[in-house]
C-alpha cells in the first residue's frame, strides 16, 4: 500500500510539473529553431520511462486512454478505502493511481508513449534470467572458470574470479557479461537451452539498432518467435527457479514486455533513443558518488554540501 501512495503522490507532482507541456500541447506554442526561426509547435507525450510493473499493467492487453479513463471513473468512489480501491483495480489491470498525469494531455495514448526501456528490460532481463538459466545448467563453479579463463579483450571486462559472486551489477557489467555467454555455455549444455540464450541475445542486439528498417523488424519477431519454439526445454530441464521452488511457467514481466518490442518501433521509431542510461548515470554522480564521501549520518545535508563544493571549483 506504500508503494500505491507514493505512485499516486508521484503522479500528483507529475501533474504540477508537466503543466506548461501540457497547454503546450494544447495549445501550441513558438519555438526557436538551430537558424533562429520560430517555430509554432505542440508538444506530444511520445515517451514516458516507467518502472516494470505499471509498464505491465498499463499495456497489457494494448489500451486506449479512453478506455483506461473510463476503467477508472468505473471505480470513482472507493479512494477513502485504499484496500477496496486497490482490489476494485485488479480486473481491469489498472495500477491503482486514481488521476494519471497523462489523463489531461491531448492525444495520449497510454499503449504508444510507454515505450520499452532497453536497461531495465532487456540488459537486466538477461542478469536476472538467462544468466541464471546458464548458472543451473553449469553450475556456478564450472561457469566462474568458463569465464576466468577467457582471454582478455581491450575495452570490455575481464571476469577474472567468475559472475556468479558479482554484487550490485550496473548496466555496463550487463553488457560485458552478453559478450561473452554464448561462447561460455556451447557446447556442455542442451543445445535448446543455448538456442533460447542465442534467441534472446540477438532479439537485444537487434532491438538496440539505431536505424531499424522493415526487415530488421522481422528480424527481431522472428528471434522473439525461436525463442517461444524453445523456451519449454528450460521448464522440463527445472532451470526456471524462483527463490524457493522450481517454476513451470514464463510469467515474467520483462518477457512479457519483449512482446510491444516491434508495434513500439512501429510507431515511435528506434528504441535506442529512450534508454534510462543517462538518468541511471546522473544518479551516480549526483547522489551514489557524494554519498560515498559523508560519515553515513544525515546523508541528504552532507551531499548537498559536496555537490556545492564541487560547482565552486
Amino acid at each position: 500500500m506504500c508503494l500505491l501512495l507514493e505512485a499516486c503522490f508521484f503522479h500528483q507532482c507529475l501533474d504540477i510539473v508537466l503543466k506548461p507541456l501540457k497547454r503546450a500541447a494544447q495549445f501550441g506554442c513558438t519555438i526557436p529553431d538551430p537558424l533562429g526561426n520560430q517555430c509554432y509547435c505542440f508538444m506530444p507525450l511520445v515517451s514516458y520511462i516507467t518502472d516494470t510493473p505499471e509498464a505491465c499493467l498499463d499495456r497489457h492487453p494494448p489500451r486506449t486512454a479512453e478506455l483506461t479513463l473510463s476503467q477508472l471513473h468505473s471505480i470513482e468512489g472507493l479512494e477513502s478505502d485504499i484496500e477496496a480501491y486497490f482490489a476494485a483495480c485488479e480486473p481491469f489491470r489498472l495500477s491503482g493511481v486514481a488521476c494519471p498525469f497523462w489523463r489531461d494531455w491531448p492525444l495520449t495514448e497510454p499503449s504508444h508513449f510507454l515505450t520499452p526501456e532497453p536497461l531495465h528490460y532487456w540488459h537486466r532481463e538477461c542478469w536476472d534470467h538467462d544468466v541464471h538459466w546458464c548458472r543451473f545448467a553449469l553450475g556456478d563453479t564450472e561457469l566462474d572458470f568458463r569465464f576466468s579463463v577467457l582471454p582478455k579483450i581491450t575495452g570490455v571486462y575481464h571476469f577474472r574470479s567468475g559472475i556468479t559472486k558479482l554484487k550490485q551489477v550496473g548496466g555496463q557489467t550487463q553488457r560485458d557479461v552478453q559478450w561473452y555467454l554464448i561462447a561460455v555455455i556451447a557446447g556442455d549444455i542442451d543445445t535448446d537451452i543455448v538456442m533460447v540464450v542465442c534467441a534472446l541475445m540477438e532479439f537485444r542486439y537487434l532491438s538496440q539498432a539505431p536505424a531499424i528498417t522493415s526487415q530488421t523488424q522481422d528480424r527481431i519477431q522472428v528471434a522473439l518467435n525461436e525463442f517461444h519454439d524453445h523456451k519449454q526445454a528450460i521448464v522440463d530441464l527445472g532451470l526456471h527457479r524462483g527463490q524457493k521452488m522450481v517454476m513451470d511457467h514464463f510469467h515474467i514481466p520483462k518477457l512479457e514486455l519483449m512482446q510491444h518490442v516491434v508495434p513500439s518501433i512501429m510507431q515511435i521509431g528506434s528504441l535506442l533513443q529512450w534508454s534510462a542510461d543517462t538518468m541511471e548515470h546522473a544518479h551516480i554522480e549526483v547522489v551514489k558518488d557524494p554519498a560515498s564521501m559523508t560519515n553515513n549520518q544525515d546523508y541528504d545535508a552532507q551531499i548537498y554540501r559536496t555537490l556545492d563544493c564541487d560547482e565552486k571549483r
